[in-house]
This record gives C-alpha cells, structure tokens and sequence, in this order.
C-alpha cells in the first residue's frame, strides 16, 4: 500500500513535468489525446515499477524514456495499420480493375453462341450413328439429300426422315436458342 508520501511524490511528479511530457509526445504523435494517453500510461508504468529503480535514478529522464518508447510503438503500429490499409485498398482497386477489364472483354453473343454450339454438339452426340453422319454432312458438309443418298446407299426419304428427326432433336435442346438455332438451320 502506498504511504501518503508517496502519493504526494507522485502528484508532484505528475503536476511538474506532465506537460513537457505530453509536448514531447505531441510533437511526433501530432494527436493531444493519444499524447495525453502515452503520458498517463508512461507515469502508471514508472509507478508499477518504481521500487525496481535504483535510488539515485532520474526519474524524469526514466519517464520520458517510456514515453519515447510508447511513442515509438504507436508510430510503429500506426504505420502498419495504414500499410495494411494501403495493401486493402490497392487489392481492391486490382479487383475492380479486373472485373472492368473482364466485363469490357465479355463478349454476350461468344458466350451464348458458345454455349449453343455446346448444347448442338450434346444433341448431336445423342443421335443414332446414321441420323448424326447424315445431318452433318447435310448441315456442316453442305451436302444435297440426292448425295447423301447416293454416298449411303438409301433414298432421299430415307435422308430426310434423319434430317428431321435431327431437327426435332435439336429443336427440343436448343428451345431457349431460338435466334441461334433459326440461323444454324437455315
């Protein structure tokens, strides 16, 4: 327990030099209330740690000593934090610029011919053997029903019974590609 001596000690302490203490601290915290702090905090950890000092000590030159060091660590940590802040917002701004770029880029009607021509080859896929080589060499082959037939060895009805159940197919698969598939078809 502290005698009152000592408290007496410490207010004078506090009273005398508590102003040069938060100037100095000001001048390079340049905020008086976190100066204010770093001084209060100084003066309580000089007090918690008093009788750990020698007895001929300065103990004004003891405080300020904390002081610069508070200082420092808040100096420190605040330039990390707007390090951090920094880095936070140039991620950001990369972020943006990515997604600028790639919406710039974007091309709606690659992108929807694209996945068309994927559901053509899907429905395509599916087919018989026989309806899927006839409709390709009608559609991408530019082939006539006569040569088809004469190639296979069937009759042009026999080609355009394939052609057409092609068709139905592809009409069921590509129904929400309609533009697409009127152009693919025709």
């Amino acid at each position: 327990m502290e005698s009152i001596s000592e408290i007496k000690e410490f207010n004078k302490l506090f009273t005398d030099y508590q102003g040069i203490f938060i100037r100095f601290a000001r001048t390079y915290i340049q905020d008086t209330d976190t100066a204010e702090d770093i001084v209060v905090d100084s003066l309580v950890y000089y007090w918690e740690n008093r009788n750990s000092l020698s007895s001929n000590s300065n103990i004004p030159a003891y405080i300020m000593e904390v002081v610069k060091h508070k200082s420092l660590n808040y100096l420190r940590n605040q330039r990390i934090r707007e390090d951090i802040e920094q880095n936070i917002r140039t991620h950001m701004e990369r972020v943006r610029m990515l997604k600028i770029t790639t919406l710039e880029a974007c091309d709606p009607e690659e992108l929807f011919s694209s996945e068309a021509q994927r559901l053509v080859n899907e429905a395509l896929e599916s087919l018989p053997e026989k309806t899927r080589t006839i409709f390709i060499m009608s559609r991408y082959e530019n082939k006539s029903h006569k040569e088809i037939a004469s190639l296979l060895n069937l009759s042009t009805k026999s080609i355009e019974f394939h052609i057409t159940k092609a068709l139905n197919v592809l009409r069921k698969r590509l129904k929400d590609y309609l533009p697409f598939f009127f152009f693919f078809l025709n």
